[in-house]
């Protein structure tokens, strides 16, 4: 039985709670990536799952050009690793021999990487050297080719490849400082698409610089622009709650101390019960004009950074340990490598009614 047709049958016999839930779908998910199936399909057809991105190669190029050292550090094993990359360069498969022109690219390229651990200088994980054209693995010492058994020693065959990027599985993070003669870590960026598996660990651990892929901050930034109108009336009636009820408090409080008689009280409170009457009505606009933004976003969850009016916890993680956040690497390729990427203002809470008044 596939692990496609085990997924078919678990959703006919839903389980009885969510946590059951997950625990089958995560278990069957993580059978896909182990045995193979899921890569096997992609490797099949490419083009249906993965979308192409005509940038990406110039904006290697260019970062080439710049004088610029740059690396791939990947899960993927070669053969699959191969696959992807020329897929997403252009290049494939050339008179039935395999292509590895996308090599020239990167200065190194670290196959099979188990990261997170990756990231852990005290991770003893071997790192072998692999020949692009057979998938063998050399044994190295700590990047430098060990001599074979036999009359051909790795650093002969690593002379006769027609490609000077080396490739490489396992390791960890202090083979690829090695590699590429990386001093401090704060000359390193590092792009990633996971916040737990690339961003969090290399940020805290390495101190690296790093970038977050989240594809779907296109299609956010978009309903952004085309909702703007909507936010101001949300900000605005939000606004006006808080005007209201702030009344509605002062004159409470009317009643309590002054402790009017006759005719002052009843008009106090008359006034009292208009207010509260308006604060409903704003209220239920507010909410109602609040599910129409979130639905356009999605659904069920609304904005991707956003949780009612605080940022998600995703969002959170996302400004602690991400520097730069974009929907797609080759953004990188809009601005100059020479560019330096400067945070925004932060500001207080007492700051936002002055900001730009000169005070």
């Amino acid at each position: 039985m596939s692990v496609f047709h085990e997924l078919h049958v678990f959703f006919l016999n839903v389980p009885s709670s969510y946590a059951r839930m997950y625990k089958d779908v995560r278990a069957a998910v993580d059978l896909c990536h182990r045995d193979g199936t899921l890569k096997q399909m992609v490797a099949k057809d490419p083009k249906r799952y993965i979308n192409e991105d005509p940038t990406i190669v110039p904006m290697l190029e260019m970062l080439r050009e710049s004088g610029r050292a740059t690396f791939l550090v990947t899960n993927s094993l070669w053969d699959y690793t191969n696959i992807v990359m020329n897929f997403l360069s252009g290049t494939s498969e050339v008179d039935g021999s395999k292509s590895f022109a996308w090599l020239q690219y990167f200065d190194v390229v670290i196959t099979g990487s188990a990261k997170p651990g990756f990231f852990h200088e005290e991770n003893r994980a071997n790192l072998f050297e692999v020949v692009p054209e057979t998938g063998m693995l050399l044994n190295t010492d700590n990047g430098s080719p060990m001599p074979q058994v036999g009359d051909i020693s790795a650093r002969i065959f690593t002379e006769q490849k027609n490609h000077a990027c080396q490739v490489f599985q396992g390791g960890n993070v202090a083979h690829l400082h090695k590699l590429l003669s990386i001093e401090s870590s704060s000359q390193v960026l590092y792009v990633g698409d996971h916040i737990y598996g690339d961003i969090l660990r290399s940020k805290k651990v390495l101190g690296w610089r790093t970038m977050l892929v989240i594809p779907e901050l296109e299609k956010e930034v978009q309903l952004l622009w085309e909702s703007r109108d909507t936010r101001k009336e949300l900000q605005f009636l939000r606004s006006e709650r808080d005007r209201i009820e702030d009344e509605i408090h002062h004159l409470k409080w009317s009643l309590r101390l002054k402790n009017p008689h006759g005719d002052a009280k009843q008009k106090l409170s008359t006034e009292l019960d208009k207010l509260e009457l308006e604060r409903e009505r704003v209220r239920l606009s507010h909410q109602e004009a609040q599910r129409k933004l979130h639905q356009k976003f999605h659904e069920p969850w609304g904005q991707l950074m956003k949780t009612g009016y605080q940022n998600s916890r995703f969002a959170h993680q996302v400004e602690r340990f991400a520097c730069l956040y974009t929907s797609q690497v080759s953004n990188l390729a809009l601005y100059s490598p020479d560019k330096y990427y400067r945070p925004s203002e932060d500001f207080m809470q007492h700051e936002f009614g002055i900001v730009g008044s000169g005070l």
